[in-house]
């Protein structure tokens, strides 16, 4: 039928997104539009908002439909029957106004077709997990990974039969493809997920790597395992994964993206089909981001580079002094590879050392918690990505719930300490690590 348009197909209008601009401005005379300047107002068209510069908070439950063919529309869209998600506002455990704005502005930063807020980033690690795992699949995963991530996999998801088989985050393209290889024997590989770097010892994943493997070991099969990665560490300003061949970034946007240690909330970019099959998921156990965090990450993300930027620049400073300090045992920060491969994989995917590092300090947990004690200006608190310094001893924190032989052969000792480096004076910063490092001799 040609010459056909949809809206002829079901006798409801396809009219645009109303609570998004008909044409978002994403150039200007052939110039590409940075995402520090859509960030001001991208996905927004105050006119629809009795011209609020801003978006408003939308805190409502429902929303009324313009038509009941156009529920119906919508409907299809929330269920499934019709890809790509709701074209209309429908009710909050589905979409919402912020949401949908902040999503477009996440999408942004890596040029991904679609992205999906959520309650927490651990919603979205485990919503993405449901969406795409079946009973007997294999999870293939960089080790190690954040321990609520790893109970999840090994833990929760093990119980309805998914296996998981890992490799070292600094694993080489051979070992990778190995463990690939021999999971493709125990059934399906649902899914590949990563996290680079590596929470916490901050080791990086050679993500070119896992996809060439991929690619070489699954070439012509049915069923291709999408990549996931955690990029909460570098992403979005140091690292984008999507440009490396990517299908999938998973954000703790508590982090960086929220970065004032007042919001909770996870993100997941990618393609349009995989986000399609995870919004499904979403819908349905509904881990939807409210609309007030929301619009807190909408503030949060005009000011993202900046912040990082800072942060990124301190820590520079900070790691430079740390590292020469004599109660120092080592530091493992991205801007000093411990290795040449760990030198190879930071000058192909990265375009920046962040702002988390691991400190290793001469002795063990009395000597890490007389450093931690001792601070003034640096808070201790769990967490990163804040505007202000936090540090913590993930042995005795965030991954106290790991095995105790997994915690050494993953080199997560009692020595260890996690610092995330925020926007105060880098001088300051320094001052404050060396009055604590007497504390410990």
């Amino acid at each position: 039928m040609t010459g056909e348009t949809e809206a002829d197909l079901t006798g409801v209008p396809a009219t645009p997104n109303r609570r998004r601009p008909k044409a978002p401005i994403t150039e200007i005379d052939g110039r590409k539009l940075k995402p520090a300047t859509l960030m001001m107002g991208h996905g927004y068209d105050p006119s629809l908002s009795e011209g609020s510069l801003k978006p408003p908070i939308f805190l409502t439950s429902t929303f009324a439909f313009e038509s009941a063919a156009a529920g119906k529309r919508h409907f299809e869209g929330v269920t499934g029957i019709r890809p790509g998600g709701a074209e209309g506002l429908v009710y909050s455990r589905f979409n919402g106004p912020n949401q949908e704005i902040c999503e477009d502005r996440l999408s942004v930063w890596e040029e991904a077709e679609d992205a999906l807020l959520f309650s927490s980033g651990m919603s979205a690690i485990a919503t993405t997990l449901l969406a795409l795992v079946q009973p007997g699949d294999v999870i293939v995963h960089s080790a190690p990974l954040y321990a609520a991530t790893e109970s999840l996999i090994g833990r929760i998801l093990g119980r309805f039969g998914i296996q998981w088989l890992d490799f070292p985050a600094g694993a080489s393209k051979v070992e990778i493809g190995a463990v690939i290889e021999k999971a493709k024997r125990l059934g399906r590989v649902a899914l590949l997920y990563l996290e680079s770097p590596a929470n916490p010892t901050n080791v990086l994943v050679d993500l070119e790597a896992v996809v060439a493997q991929r690619d070489a070991l699954f070439a012509g099969a049915e069923h291709v395992p999408p990549i996931a990665i955690d990029n909460t560490f570098l992403g979005p300003l140091w690292h984008k994964p999507i440009a490396h061949g990517a299908d999938l970034v998973i954000y703790s946007l508590t982090k960086y993206a929220g970065g004032h240690s007042d919001l909770v909330a996870g993100g997941v970019l990618g393609s349009n089909v995989l986000i399609n099959n995870i919004r499904l998921m979403r819908n349905t156990i509904g881990t939807i981001l409210d609309p007030h965090s929301a619009w807190m990450l909408l503030r949060s993300l005009e000011t993202l580079e900046l912040r990082m930027s800072r942060a990124g620049d301190n820590a520079a400073k900070v790691c430079a002094w740390l590292r020469d300090q004599p109660q120092v045992e080592k530091i493992v920060y991205l801007g000093f590879p411990e290795n040449e491969r760990q030198a190879d994989i930071y000058r192909r995917h990265c375009t920046g050392a962040g702002s988390t590092f691991s400190l290793y300090l001469k002795g063990g947990e009395a000597e890490a918690f007389a450093f931690l004690d001792a601070l003034k200006i640096a808070k201790l608190a769990v967490s990163l990505g804040g505007t202000e310094t936090l540090a913590s001893h993930p042995a005795a924190m965030t991954h106290l719930s790991v095995p105790a032989e997994r915690k050494k052969a993953l080199a997560i000792s009692d020595n260890m300490v996690r610092i995330s480096i925020g926007c105060e004076d880098a001088d300051d910063l320094i001052a404050d690590f060396a009055q604590a490092l007497r504390h410990i001799g």
